[in-house]
């Protein structure tokens, strides 16, 4: 596989006013870096509809990265957008991604199904929304990273189909 790039958003409007430390997009550089994952950035963002669906379209139109992972955003509060921006922007979603995530959170703590979570594809680029907390994150990210692989090389067209 050609090393895939990755860009890390953070909705997060306490964040972007520098009010609060983001711990959550460490920790996804981190997992994506040991896993050889080029990270080109991490762009902590305000929780608003409009500037998020901007930034994920900026990044997928310009090919600046074939996967976005955002963190922050997917919960109940009146100011959590990300799941719709990510659906707004995306031409085809891929529900089994957040679906599994769920499940798999669901054995550290049922507030996983709180979780409104979602993943698609515009263009050649992924946009997965994964938790805000630091501890939810890793947890998600180390179960679904190993199968992402054959994910983007299907959709960059570096293999041609799932038949093994």
């Amino acid at each position: 596989m050609e090393r895939k790039r990755v860009m890390i958003i953070v909705s997060s409007d306490s964040g972007y006013r520098g009010e609060r430390e983001d711990f959550s997009g460490p920790v996804i550089r981190e997992t994506m870096e040991k896993l050889g994952y080029e990270v080109v950035g991490i762009q902590i963002l305000p929780d608003d509809l409009e500037v998020l669906k901007a930034a994920f379209c900026d990044t997928a139109d310009n090919k600046a990265a074939e996967l976005i992972l955002t963190t922050g955003g997917t919960g109940f509060s009146p100011r959590d957008w990300t799941p719709e921006a990510t659906k707004a922007v995306c031409q085809r979603e891929v529900p089994g991604i957040p679906e599994a995530m769920r499940a798999y959170s669901m054995q550290f703590t049922g507030r996983a199904m709180l979780s409104r979570a979602a993943a698609g594809i515009r263009g050649t680029t992924l946009i997965i929304n994964l938790p805000g907390s630091p501890k939810a994150v890793r947890e998600c990210l180390e179960y679904v990273a190993p199968y992402l692989e054959h994910g983007l090389e299907i959709l960059t067209g570096e293999a041609q189909n799932c038949a093994r």
